[in-house]
């Protein structure tokens, strides 16, 4: 009787080992088959656990997190020796992508990667972007919301930006209307997401702009719980300790003039009707406005920026529904001082970051970040747009987006905060 209940209790252990195993190794062997081989790993000894440094104690690791971990490892060793075909592509044909999609023309642009002449600067660049950030989030006097909360507090529903890449250890959080697009497609080559007639794509200029902001294109934590139940937590944090994790921020203000011209002065039919019918009856007394964004603009009803900038301050706009992702701060989108960026790239110096990132990524010979938009909005437009708005108004603006400033090192637009 002893004997046969030992033989099922041995049974049941080892079908609960074995589902842990499938849940940790499915779905592309979850971290099993990144590459950590970016300039931002830590050296460490053959067999060592990718993360978790010399003489540092497994013990400092909950019971869980230092089984998956060693799960993990165990997995990454075994799939060391097999090639990856990524890895042995390099880019071929003309310097220059072939361009299909009349939004994707593209001002001239130097494809070099510059490897010597601004890698010694942009190291210094980075050094200061990352030392600034970490002193505000150390700093007690400079606070604002979210700000003390740990990374279990965040909810699951706002860890949807963080785009993760196994193939290469790579997490990315997109910031729209920071160059997100690109970065994305960059992400679709590199993870091999998406397919085109059965070969992933290799050219990110390739991927037609409604796949790239296809959600289920992307892996991101906020779907880890689906894949992982409630281990998923713990994977994220384990990834997080030992992936690159990147974004790119953008002058704050500028960010809110280039959402404004891409979704009310554009067509653009959700937009209009998610938010531009609510602003144009609430704060432009206009009503029995079209159904339409086409009947709208035909009939010369448009949201203006003191419409939008009104309802960025109303406080009735996130009592109804959190700021849409377009606008809403990049302290909520990537929460910075929860997690330990390892690059901080700027929209104003995209070009050299962007090139500077992919040789510390050491996936520059497997592709190229594409070229930079002819009419990006630029800083010197901020006085124009916020000529016609009080000052009272921007100064309320600037404190709901003060964070943002402060974190990423913009400095503070005195010009337009005093008379």
């Amino acid at each position: 009787m002893t004997k046969a209940r030992l033989l099922r209790l041995s049974v049941v252990l080892v079908s609960i080992f074995m589902i842990l195993l499938i849940i940790v190794y499915w779905d592309n062997v979850g971290t099993a088959h990144f590459y950590l081989h970016t300039s931002f790993s830590r050296p460490r000894s053959p067999g060592a656990i990718p993360g978790i440094t010399a003489g540092e104690d497994w013990g400092a690791l909950p019971d869980v997190d230092e089984f998956l971990a060693k799960l993990l490892s165990s997995s990454l060793r075994q799939n060391n020796s097999t090639p990856r075909k990524t890895e042995q592509l390099l880019v071929q044909g003309s310097n220059k992508p072939v361009v299909s999609h009349l939004e994707e023309n593209v001002r001239g642009y130097d494809w070099s990667t510059h490897k010597d002449r601004n890698s010694l600067d942009q190291e210094k660049l980075q050094v200061e972007r990352q030392r600034t950030l970490r002193e505000f989030c150390a700093n007690s006097s400079f606070t604002f919301p979210t700000k003390e909360r740990s990374f279990d507090d965040i909810p699951n529903y706002e860890l949807n930006h963080l785009i993760v890449d196994d193939r290469h250890g790579i997490i990315y959080c997109y910031v729209p209307k920071v160059a997100c697009t690109n970065w994305k497609r960059v992400m679709i080559v590199l993870s091999e997401s998406l397919l085109d007639q059965g070969v992933p794509y290799r050219n990110p200029l390739d991927i037609p702009r409604e796949h790239v902001h296809n959600t289920s294109t992307h892996l991101t934590f906020n779907k880890f719980w689906r894949r992982y139940g409630k281990f998923s937590r713990h994977l994220m944090k384990i990834k997080l300790k030992k992936y690159t994790k990147f974004l790119f921020v953008r002058d704050p203000f500028v960010r809110l003039i280039s959402a404004f011209r891409s979704k009310f002065e554009l067509e653009n039919e959700e937009f209009y009707r998610r938010f531009a019918v609510p602003m144009l009856k609430l704060y432009s007394n206009h009503t029995n406005l079209p159904t339409s964004v086409s009947e709208a603009f035909g009939a010369g009803l448009k949201v203006s920026f003191s419409d939008f900038i009104q309802y960025l301050l109303d406080p009735r706009t996130e009592k109804m529904t959190p700021f849409n992702e377009h606008w809403r701060q990049v302290y909520r989108l990537c929460h910075p001082c929860q997690i330990d960026y390892d690059f901080i790239g700027k929209l104003e110096t995209l070009d050299e970051d962007a090139a500077y990132l992919l040789q510390l990524l050491k996936v520059d010979r497997l592709l190229r970040f594409p070229p930079s938009y002819r009419n990006r909005t630029a800083s010197s437009w901020e006085d124009n747009w916020f000529a016609k708005i009080p000052l009272a108004w921007r100064q309320q603006l600037y404190k709901l987006y003060e964070a943002d400033f402060v974190l990423f090192g913009y400095p503070k637009p005195e010009n337009l905060l005093k008379d």
